[in-house]
């Protein structure tokens, strides 16, 4: 096994390790969007353990898919004429039954690992695939010590609607679940480092503001390159490889894509975040069981996420993109259309106003990302806490202020962290106007909340805040993004 290749991904290796020496039969479902290294991380673990490998063919029909697992066992089996193609799911999963038979008297008493990739594709219309799954599992895997059975799909709905919560055949049949997120920015400097790639901190903040920590896209990144010459060749030029990502991912992962497209553009026009039924009478979705799965679709594959405000109950829930690409995608790359710009366009932007917006607000998600990391540098990362937004809009007729707070803590210690985070160039600068605007929101939220806790004003800025009486007065926290990594 070649797991020194294995880049972070510590809590999963740990599962997956815990599968390999139980002496019990495993059946483990992996689950997360494309590109994310789900195939990687369980062919690098597993190495040679895996005796059987299928993968399924993206929309085809069952007579080729069939084929396709005709081809995987003869590879399996290690002979030169392709055994004959089976007629159904039931007889394939038989026949891998009869190979599995066959190497119980190999003098090799460790686990055998049987791998299934994308899953949701073998899963076409009347193949009773599925079905067969679970017959395979309940009538011969289940009773084999030593088995792992490791099934993994893009479709993270999908996989956990028909396997992690099945009602049917493998109802509670799971021993145990990956959903596989992407890298932190500490995994993301090892991932770089283990390439060759040496950037600064501030420099892989660039590049994870448009590539977020999915492994395949960081792959892009060259050694001698700077984050903006990185994002200029992958993005932007003529052949680079995320220049149509974001629709190919769509079409893949999602069976009525337009749908999804259409959330994650109301949620693009909404940055501060928006409820539920907001989402579908913009976009015009009705409310019911497909607007819910399209929601749980796009949140369980990392596209948006959901918080539920401070004070606020569940049916108050705000949704918010938070894949870092997708919003580099509506702000940078859809308005383009089929025009390739010029070579260096995204060095041209640097001082582009519209490009501070959007790395102020991209910033924020990613800071809300690393809570854990934070909640560590401030001291309280075992502390129990609540994390999320919260805000007020003062009625019209109201002579009093509004205020909104992206991040605030709520620590079972008496305390609360209202966190401001501020992306710059340079160290921050709190001036008068700003000392006053963050005054205000903190009285309006003791006002508006009645909180008897402890109030810290926490900064969260990319190289800290310059010292000076406004900040002495007003901050009790500077953090700087290397509380992240």
């Amino acid at each position: 096994m070649a797991k020194d290749k294995i880049i972070g991904r510590d809590d999963e290796s740990c599962i997956l390790d815990k599968a390999l020496h139980s002496a019990d039969p495993e059946f483990i479902a992996v689950y997360g969007r494309r590109r994310i290294g789900k195939t990687f991380l369980i062919r690098e673990f597993y190495g040679d353990s895996i005796c059987f490998e299928l993968v399924g063919v993206h929309q085809a029909g069952l007579k080729i898919q069939l084929q396709n697992f005709a081809q995987s066992l003869k590879k399996a089996m290690g002979i030169g004429i392709q055994p004959e193609t089976p007629s159904t799911w039931f007889q394939a999963f038989t026949d891998l039954e009869q190979f599995l038979e066959s190497l119980s008297t190999n003098k090799n008493t460790g686990k055998k690992v049987i791998f299934i990739d994308e899953l949701p594709w073998l899963n076409t219309p009347k193949s009773n695939f599925l079905a067969s799954l679970e017959h395979f599992w309940n009538s011969y895997g289940s009773k084999q010590n030593n088995l792992i059975l490791v099934v993994c799909g893009s479709a993270a709905s999908w996989m956990i609607q028909k396997i992690v919560n099945s009602k049917g055949g493998l109802h509670n049949r799971l021993t145990r679940q990956i959903r596989l997120l992407p890298f932190t920015l500490h995994e993301t400097e090892s991932f770089l480092k283990s390439r060759g790639v040496v950037l600064t901190r501030y420099q892989i903040i660039l590049l994870y503001m448009v590539m977020g920590g999915v492994p395949f896209y960081l792959q892009q990144a060259e050694s001698g390159l700077s984050s903006a010459q990185i994002i200029d060749k992958a993005c932007f030029s003529k052949n680079g490889l995320l220049r149509n990502e974001f629709e190919r991912l769509f079409s893949s992962l999602f069976d009525h894509s337009d749908q999804n497209i259409k959330i994650m553009e109301v949620l693009r026009q909404n940055r501060s975040g928006v409820n539920r039924n907001q989402i579908l009478a913009t976009a015009k979705i009705p409310s019911g069981g497909t607007a819910s799965q399209i929601l749980e679709e796009l949140e369980e594959s990392g596209f948006i996420s959901s918080w539920i405000p401070y004070g606020k109950k569940s049916n108050d829930a705000i949704y918010r993109i938070t894949d870092e690409f997708s919003l580099f995608y509506f702000d940078w790359l859809k308005p383009l259309g089929k025009r390739c710009p010029e070579e260096g366009y995204w060095l041209t932007l640097q001082n582009d106003p519209r490009r501070r917006a959007w790395s102020g607000y991209t910033f924020e998600g990613i800071c809300m990302k690393h809570i854990q990391q934070i909640k560590n540098e401030l001291g309280i990362g075992k502390v129990e806490t609540f994390h999320g937004p919260w805000y007020y809009s003062a009625p019209k007729d109201s002579l009093g202020n509004g205020a909104q707070i992206d991040l605030l803590i709520d620590r079972k210690d008496a305390a609360i962290n209202l966190c401001e985070m501020k992306f710059s160039e340079a160290e921050f600068t709190i001036d008068s106007n700003y000392s006053k605007n963050l005054r205000k929101k903190v009285d309006v939220f003791k006002t508006i909340t009645q909180t008897k806790k402890n109030i810290f004003v926490t900064m969260i800025s990319t190289f800290g805040i310059v010292p000076n009486i406004y900040s002495n007065d007003i901050i009790s926290n500077s953090l700087t993004i290397d509380c992240m990594f």
